[in-house]
């Protein structure tokens, strides 16, 4: 099976690519809109910082090959207590936490707007096994399009969104285009930081890399005892 993987920086598909070998080792080619890295049964892209820029880097991709599966990977801040840094995260839902609408009572969700949909789901059956070879906790990942940079930020989320183990960038947007072409999605993520005030210097960009290197090292034989009836599992 052949697995398309949506990273928002080069550093990021470096570090994805090099759980196959050397990075130099990756063939590339380019197709409109994207240029592939491929590694073992992964054709890995840096599409770009945000759920916009994810979901139309994905759409490329998909269009130039068939795939059975998109992972959107890379870093991203764990809420305390759940993800510390270092640790890594699978989505068992995958979120859109800023999109809808402010109102004089709070925050609406665009579904209760009347629009489109908020959350995916990847499939349950390879989050439990990709979690246990690799070693992550499970919990929603929350898209948002503004980083969280306070404790009050941190605290509401968390308030809205009892479950989140994790937020970062892009996601959704991979979500979003895995699901109109009818393919399973997953989310996995490396924590770097803490979500809530933002703090460079406590950063751990490096330790956050290594750990998604490490991550799909163990991926390969998870995906290939990946069932064709679990990859139609809702």
């Amino acid at each position: 099976m052949r697995v398309l993987v949506v990273t928002a920086v080069p550093a990021e598909r470096d570090a994805v690519t090099r759980a196959l070998g050397d990075v130099s080792e990756a063939s590339v080619f380019f197709v409109p809109g994207a240029e592939i890295h491929r590694a073992g049964p992964f054709d890995v892209l840096a599409g770009g910082a945000g759920p916009g820029a994810a979901a139309a880097s994905a759409a490329f991709g998909l269009a130039s090959d068939r795939y059975g599966l998109v992972i959107s990977a890379g870093i991203g801040g764990g809420f305390a207590g759940v993800a510390p840094v270092g640790s890594l995260v699978v989505a068992d839902r995958i979120g859109a936490a800023d999109l809808g609408a402010e109102t004089a009572t709070g925050f609406v969700p665009v579904t209760e707007l009347g629009f489109g949909r908020d959350w995916h789901f990847p499939p349950r059956s390879l989050v439990r096994e990709v979690a246990a070879a690799t070693g992550a906790v499970t919990g929603a990942v929350l898209t948002v399009s503004t980083v969280t940079g306070s404790a009050d930020r941190a605290a509401a989320l968390l308030a809205a969104h009892p479950r989140a183990a994790a937020e970062a960038m892009e996601g959704f947007g991979v979500a979003e285009a895995a699901e109109r072409v009818g393919l399973p999605v997953l989310e996995i993520r490396a924590v770097s930081n803490a979500v809530g005030p933002r703090d460079r210097d406590a950063w751990r960009i490096g330790e956050a890399l290594a750990a998604l290197t490490g991550a799909f090292g163990k991926l390969v034989p998870v995906l290939e005892g990946w069932t064709h009836h679990d990859r139609h599992e809702s």
